[in-house]
C-alpha cells in the first residue's frame, strides 16, 4: 500500500476521505430506500415519455415477483440484453430486488459472442429487446436459458405513443428481423407486458442477498481470447455508487436541489461507466435523459436542446462528434456542471475545444469493469484539463508496482495497481486468471503502466497488456485472432491497435493467406458476421509471414512499431 496517500491533501473541499458501504445491506436496500424517498420525482425521460421513481418501484417489484415465480434459486443469473430504454432500469432493479445476479449483455453481440456469455455465466433467464431476438434464437439451444422475456421498443412509452413506436420500429423501420425462437422442453417465452401483469398478482419476497453476494457479472475482454465475467458484489456496487456521489456532489451543488439534476445517458447502460452513473442518479433521486441511439448526433442534439442538462458523461469520440455539430455549439451550456470523460483516453485537443465551446472543463477519469467504473478521477473543481487520470476516489488506494509486486517510489514508472471496496471479487470461475490478477498484498493488477507524482495524480504512459481500446471498449487481440484464423483462406494472423483520431485506437489485422485468392473484402465480411461492430478491423494487411520468437510466438510489438 502507498502509506502516505498523498492524494488526500488535494481532494476538493467537501469530499470525504472514505465511504461506508455498510450503511446498506445490499444494492436492493439502496434502491428501495431511494424509490421510497423520491417516489414523486422523475427518474427518466425517453422520447419525451417520463417515468417517476414510484413507477420504477412498482414495475420492478412486479417483474421481480414474476422472476421469483419462475422458481429461480437465489443468486441465479439473469441476462439483460437491452439498449438505453426504460425497460433497462426496471429489469436491473427487478433482478437485484428479487435476489438474482445481473448479466449485462451488449445488444449488438453476434451469435458467437452471445453464446459464450450465456454459457459462461450459466444464465437461466434473459430479458431482451425483440430487435435482437434473431441472435438469441441462433444460440439458445446451446445455453441454460429457460425463461425469455421479450420486450418491444414501446412497451413503457405510454399506451398510445408506445404502440406507435413499436409499430414504427417493426413495420416502417423494419428493425426487428424475423426470428423463430425454439420453445423446447421447459423453455417459455413471455412478453415484457405479460411478465409485468403476471407479477402484479404476486408479492415480491425480500432479497436474501448480502453485501458479499454477486450483484453483476460484468463481462470484459479475455486474455485467453474469450471474455470473462468480473464478479461485482453488492458491496462493490454500493461502494462505487457512494464514491461517485462523494466525488460529483460538489459540482452538482450548483444545481441547488441535486434531485433536479438532469444526467444524460447516451453511453450504453450495459457498460460499467454508464451503469455506475445510472446508480448514482438513483442514489441522488435525480433523473436521466435516455438516449437509445447516440450515433444519430442530430437527434441527440435535438434532445439536449429540450431542457437544461447538468451532467454529461461521454467518451472522447462522443465529445468530438458533438463538437462537429453546429446546432450543438449553439446550445445553452450555462447549466452544465460536469463534463465527465472516461472509457478511453481523452484528447487534449478535444478537451481544449470542448472548454472553448461549452465553458465546461472536461474532467477525465479512469477505471475498468473490474473496478465498477471509476477508480481515479480529476477533481470536479478543476478549471483546466490535466492530461492525467486524476486522484483515487474515497476509500481507494493506488500503488505503482514492479513485476514482483513491490511498490515503487513516487515518480517511478510501473504497473498501476488498485485496492478498494469497489474492486471486484475476481473473475467468474477463472481461478488461474484470479491468481494472476492480484498481488500478494491484495492489489489488483490493471495492466496499465503509469507514474504517480507527489500530489497523488497518476499519468498513464503505456499499457502492459496487448488490449486495444476502441471508443472506450476493450478489445483483446487473442479473441480477434481466433475468429479471423477461422476465415477460409487464412493461414495465420495477428491483431494490433493503431492510433486513430476518432476512436482512440483502431484495429489492424495482419493476415498470411493459405489461399492467394483471399481478399480484404472476404476477411471484412467474415468479421462482420462473427464480431460486433467495435471489434471489427478497420485495417487489413496481407503479409507473406509474421515476425515470431524462437518458439513461434507472434511478436505483436514488431508489427506495432512500423504500423504506428
Amino acid at each position: 500500500m502507498t502509506p502516505q496517500r498523498p492524494w488526500l491533501a488535494h481532494y476538493p473541499a467537501g469530499v470525504p476521505h472514505d465511504i461506508d458501504p455498510e450503511q446498506y445491506r445490499s444494492v436492493a436496500h439502496l434502491l428501495e430506500e431511494s424509490f421510497g424517498k423520491h417516489a414523486a420525482n422523475p427518474f427518466s425521460v425517453c422520447m419525451d415519455q417520463w417515468m417517476r421513481y414510484g413507477e420504477l418501484d412498482r414495475l420492478s417489484a412486479q417483474l421481480g415477483a414474476w422472476l421469483q415465480g419462475q422458481g429461480l434459486a437465489p443468486g441465479a443469473r439473469v441476462a439483460i440484453m437491452l439498449p438505453n430504454v426504460p425497460q433497462f432500469a426496471v429489469t436491473m432493479a427487478a433482478v437485484l430486488r428479487a435476489g438474482y445476479t445481473c448479466v449485462n449483455v451488449n445488444p449488438l453481440y453476434t451469435a458467437r459472442e452471445l453464446e459464450h456469455q450465456l454459457r459462461d455465466s450459466g444464465a437461466e433467464a434473459i430479458v431482451i429487446l425483440e430487435n435482437f431476438a434473431r441472435t438469441l434464437a441462433e444460440v439458445i439451444d446451446r445455453t441454460a436459458v429457460r425463461h425469455v422475456v421479450m420486450a418491444a421498443m414501446g412497451d413503457l412509452l405510454g399506451p398510445v405513443y408506445g404502440r406507435w413506436i413499436t409499430f414504427a420500429v417493426r413495420h416502417l423501420a423494419k428493425m426487428v428481423p424475423a426470428y423463430a425462437l425454439p420453445l423446447t422442453g421447459s423453455r417459455r417465452l413471455t412478453t415484457f407486458p405479460e411478465a409485468l401483469a403476471q407479477g402484479a398478482g404476486r408479492t415480491l419476497a425480500p432479497s436474501t442477498a448480502t453485501l458479499e453476494s454477486a450483484a453483476f457479472l460484468q463481462y470484459t475482454g479475455g486474455t485467453t481470447g474469450l471474455s470473462k465475467g468480473a464478479v461485482l458484489t453488492h458491496r462493490n456496487i454500493v461502494a462505487a455508487t457512494l464514491q461517485a456521489e462523494a466525488w460529483f456532489t460538489p459540482a452538482l451543488a450548483r444545481v441547488g436541489d441535486v434531485t433536479r439534476a438532469n444526467s444524460i445517458a447516451a453511453l450504453p447502460l450495459y457498460h460499467i461507466f454508464a451503469l455506475t452513473l445510472c446508480l448514482l442518479a438513483i442514489r441522488q433521486g435525480s433523473h436521466l435523459t435516455l438516449i437509445p441511439n447516440p450515433r444519430d448526433i442530430p437527434k441527440f442534439v435535438a434532445v439536449l436542446k429540450k431542457r437544461p442538462f447538468h451532467m454529461l458523461p461521454a467518451v472522447n469520440t462522443l465529445f468530438n462528434a458533438l463538437l462537429q455539430n453546429a446546432d450543438f455549439r449553439a446550445l445553452d451550456f450555462q447549466p452544465l456542471c460536469v463534463s465527465q470523460a472516461g472509457g478511453m483516453a481523452a484528447s487534449e485537443s478535444t478537451a481544449r475545444e470542448w472548454q472553448k465551446v461549452t465553458g465546461s472543463t472536461m474532467i477525465e477519469g479512469w477505471g475498468m469493469s473490474e473496478t465498477c467504473a471509476i477508480g481515479t478521477n480529476n477533481p470536479v473543481s478543476n478549471t483546466a484539463f490535466t492530461g492525467t487520470i486524476g486522484l483515487p476516489l474515497p476509500g481507494i488506494d493506488i500503488a505503482i508496482k514492479n513485476d514482483a509486486g513491490e511498490s515503487l517510489a513516487l515518480g517511478e514508472a510501473g504497473e498501476i495497481c488498485i485496492k478498494g471496496p469497489n474492486v471486484m471479487q475476481g473473475y467468474y470461475q477463472q481461478p488461474e486468471e484470479n491468481a494472476r490478477a492480484f498481488t500478494a498484498d491484495g492489489f489488483m493488477r490493471t495492466g496499465d503502466i503509469g507514474v504517480m507524482d507527489e500530489r497523488g495524480y497518476t499519468r498513464i504512459i503505456d499499457r502492459k497488456k496487448d488490449m486495444i481500446l476502441v471508443s472506450g471498449f476493450n478489445v483483446f487481440p487473442n479473441e480477434l485472432e481466433q475468429v479471423v484464423a477461422l476465415c477460409p483462406g487464412v493461414l495465420e494472423c495477428a491483431a494490433i491497435g493503431i492510433a486513430d483520431e476518432k476512436q482512440g485506437e483502431a484495429i489492424k489485422v495482419f493476415v498470411v493467406r493459405s489461399d492467394p485468392a483471399l481478399t480484404e473484402d472476404d476477411v471484412a465480411r467474415y468479421c462482420e458476421e462473427n464480431l460486433t461492430g467495435y471489434k471489427r478491423p478497420k485495417h487489413i494487411e496481407f503479409r507473406d509471414s509474421l515476425p515470431k520468437t524462437n518458439v513461434g510466438k507472434i511478436l505483436r510489438r514488431e508489427l506495432r512499431g512500423p504500423a504506428a
